[in-house]
């Protein structure tokens, strides 16, 4: 070090401090000009003011430090001593936490008094709410402070049914298992049906997504208004849990109890009397509601049609209401046409057809699909006496949704 003069030395200082000083935090700043001043020794701390800025007071603090044994240094990993640094401002606002967490338990529990009652419960608006008088608190520290509430963003979740739970609503999911083992062990058909939602024909938006050349997306109409023309089209489907097979009836007319039966009656004629053609008997499970609702009289005279036009006794078991969404239809077969047209506008009835037919998946499930051109009126009134010709036997476990129809 004597090689230098003090001007000389100084600038060697500043030169290293400045190569150096963007790797430092506060610990490590004080501790390396510490560390020079004693190398220099008479007048370092001098020196190292000079060339650096640091405060006396900060090369003495690292002086210390360098004298501290590392094993006694508690705080070793921290930069500063434990309880330094300006406090958080839940801890400064007491009554912030308790504050933010009341105006959202109240929302919440629906006060009609909350501020929060008729508009969203984002970060912003409840900050807007905590900071009226002054201000309190960003957007950002009200996530922080909700989050360790125990708040989360959460969309809403489908679990009331509309309707009051039947008290034999769990024997009826049990009934229709036990029935369709004992079909299945002696290879008779079981046969989920059910009726998917209207479709718009014509070249309307389609939910989902489809891969498209980067901003080229397909052009469709802005608005849903139905086409005279071409109208809408119904798929009723029936679903083989047995073989994972599907058939699905594009009705273009109305979603009828005959038209229902018209679908199942297909299926048999295209793929059901060569899988189960010495079958004797087949069952159906169903919705309580729509055209093969259990309280339909046209759906049972229909029924009864087919069941001499095939010599077979259909039995039929229903879904106690409100929980279609159980129908193994529902996320066996329609589920998976959703996703095969995803993104697709169904510009004509052609193409419904082959988004339906071309419908797969990985473990099996094929599907059939056809257009019914038949027209079904709507309203047909059935009559008592029909509806008592009809060869109907019920179960003694809950006849009006188990029941079976033989053949003439």
């Amino acid at each position: 070090m004597t090689a230098y003069t003090r001007d000389q030395l100084t600038e060697v200082i500043r030169k290293k401090y400045g190569v150096l000083s963007p790797y430092f935090n506060e610990r490590t700043r004080r501790i390396w000009v510490a560390n020079e001043a004693q190398m220099i020794g008479l007048g370092g701390k001098t020196i190292v003011h000079e060339a650096t800025g640091a405060d006396y007071k900060t090369i003495k603090r690292g002086s210390l430090e360098l004298e501290q044994d590392i094993k006694e240094r508690e705080d070793f990993d921290h930069i500063r001593k434990r309880g330094g640094g300006r406090k958080p401002k839940v801890e400064r606002d007491e009554n912030l936490k308790r504050d933010v967490e009341k105006l959202v338990e109240s929302q919440t529990r629906g006060d009609p008094e909350s501020p929060l009652k008729w508009t969203s419960k984002s970060t912003r608006h409840i900050a807007d709410e905590v900071n009226k008088e002054s201000m309190r608190a960003s957007h950002s520290l009200i996530s922080r402070i909700l989050s360790g509430l125990g708040f989360s963003l959460q969309a809403n979740r489908k679990t009331n049914e509309g309707t009051k739970d039947n008290p034999d609503r769990n024997g009826q999911f049990e009934f229709i298992n036990r029935k369709t083992k004992a079909f299945q062990e002696q290879k008779y058909p079981v046969l989920s049906v059910d009726t998917k939602k209207k479709e718009n024909i014509g070249n309307f938006k389609n939910g989902g997504k489809e891969y498209c050349k980067k901003g080229e997306p397909e052009q469709v109409n802005v608005y849903d208004f139905i086409d005279k023309t071409k109208g809408k089209v119904s798929p009723y489907g029936i679903y083989d849990l047995a073989r994972n097979k599907g058939w699905v009836s594009i009705g273009i007319s109305s979603d009828t109890a005959a038209f229902a039966v018209n679908s199942i009656r297909a299926w048999w004629r295209t793929m059901g009397k060569q899988e189960y053609g010495n079958a004797k008997e087949m069952l159906i499970t169903a919705d309580c509601g729509g055209s093969n609702g259990y309280r339909v009289k046209l759906w049972k005279t229909e029924l009864q049609k087919l069941a001499t036009e095939i010599g077979m006794t259909i039995h039929v078991s229903h879904f106690p209401p409100g929980t279609s969404k159980w129908n193994k239809i529902e996320h066996k077969l329609f589920c998976f046409i959703s996703k095969n047209w995803r993104g697709k506008p169904l510009i004509d009835r052609a193409t419904v057809v082959q988004l339906i037919g071309s419908t797969a998946t990985k473990t099996g499930l094929t599907v059939k699909a056809m257009l019914d051109e038949n027209q079904y009126e709507k309203g047909i009134k059935v009559s008592d006496e029909e509806l008592n010709a009809v060869q109907l036997e019920k179960d003694d476990f809950h006849g009006e949704w188990n029941y079976w129809i033989h053949p003439e």
